[in-house]
């Protein structure tokens, strides 16, 4: 795992831009009339920027369009679907023609959202199914061909940052440090934070003393295991492996050590325990998002989704079918990281790449009144 010793300060800023700068840069402008904007250009709209985020995960396709204001963003547009782009890869090592058909549809969507709000500037990112499919390439030229977006294909680093850069906010300002993981459809990450410094310009920075991206993720993990039908066994058997996982990281980095720690989880498996833990008729960010579990609170959760079947689970507000194949490979991943940092308290994030994504490039482009990252 490259630069897992990187001290306090995390991973490196100043490569992480060049390596974004180099990697995300538009043309002047696509052919479905969006505004490309390079280093060159950023000086334009100054007056009124508006930025978009787009995570093309394994699972799931989620756009974010804001704005600035005071020393955060409004978010004026979003979309999320499920696209399962991830489907059968770990299997075939290939991405499917109907999950590319998904695909094309979804981003065609986001396309015509950044286009109807005049976005002035865009980072569109693609993660694991990408990675490591043998034909993640064709994939990117047909989206560029046919939809007119150009994805940027980034390396697991460069995930765990941008997670830390959207979840730093709900750190607990009176915790020393907390353990933050975001599990995804074909990777999970974990990442070890400091407390971070109160920053001039903007949201906190993150400050990273560990990471390790694993290669597991809900997607990946279900069709090992399958996600209709699970027994204990089957359940015990999806934590063990991971378990496997984290455990390497502990040994190389530590446990939680002294101090006031907390989890931070960021992921449909975490929103979607915390909507089955407040009895949601209908899931609602504004109660999901920065709002704690005990871990007596998540352990009762997991055993009820344990006694659902699979049809309890489509019927739940918060499950669905699209997602009740899924969650209880979720949870043992959520195990797993539970019994190797035994923390007392979880915060749930409703947020991740995305909001990393734009807290970066605003920062980049000084909209907060600073000069770009702190060092």
């Amino acid at each position: 795992m490259k630069d897992e010793g990187r001290a306090a300060g995390g991973l490196d800023p100043v490569r992480d831009r060049a390596q974004q700068q180099q990697r995300a840069r538009w043309g002047r402008r696509s052919p479905y009339g969006i505004p490309r904007h390079d280093g060159a250009q950023r000086g334009v709209h100054r007056s009124a920027p508006t930025y978009a985020a787009l995570d093309l995960g394994t699972n799931n396709c989620r756009l974010l369009v804001a704005r600035p204001i005071g020393d955060s963003f409004r978010v004026i547009d979003a979309f999320s679907r499920i696209i399962r782009l991830g489907e059968g890869v770990s299997t075939s090592g290939r991405i499917s023609d109907a999950a590319i058909d998904r695909a094309v549809a979804a981003l065609a969507i986001c396309r015509d959202k950044m286009r109807n709000r005049g976005v002035t500037r865009a980072r569109l990112i693609a993660t694991e199914a990408c990675r490591a499919a043998a034909n993640g390439a064709e994939f990117r030229a047909r989206i560029a061909d046919e939809v007119g977006l150009e994805l940027e294909v980034i390396d697991r680093e460069t995930e765990a940052t941008l997670a830390a850069t959207g979840c730093t906010p709900l750190i607990d300002p009176h915790a020393d440090g907390v353990v933050l993981f975001d599990i995804g459809g074909g990777s999970s990450e974990l990442v070890c934070l400091d407390r971070s410094p109160p920053s001039r310009h903007g949201p906190p920075l993150p400050k990273i003393r560990a990471w390790a991206s694993l290669p597991v993720g809900v997607v990946t993990l279900a069709e090992r295991h399958g996600g209709h039908q699970v027994t204990r066994e089957i359940y015990a058997a999806m934590i063990a492996e991971v378990a496997a996982l984290v455990d390497g990281f502990v040994a190389e980095h530590g446990g939680l050590g002294d101090g006031h720690i907390h989890l931070l989880g960021t992921s449909g498996t975490v929103t979607t325990i915390a909507g089955v833990h407040l009895e949601l008729r209908r899931y609602e960010r504004r109660r999901v998002d920065g709002c704690w579990m005990v871990d007596d609170e998540v352990t009762r959760v997991i055993e009820r989704l344990l006694a659902w079947s699979y049809e309890d689970r489509v019927a739940n507000a918060c499950i669905g079918a699209e997602r009740a194949d899924l969650v209880l490979a979720g949870c043992a991943i959520l195990d797993a990281i539970r019994r190797a940092f035994p923390c007392q308290r979880l915060r749930v994030a409703d947020r991740g790449l995305r909001e990393g994504m734009l807290v970066q490039m605003m920062r980049e482009d000084g909209v907060w009144g600073g000069e770009g990252p702190a060092p």
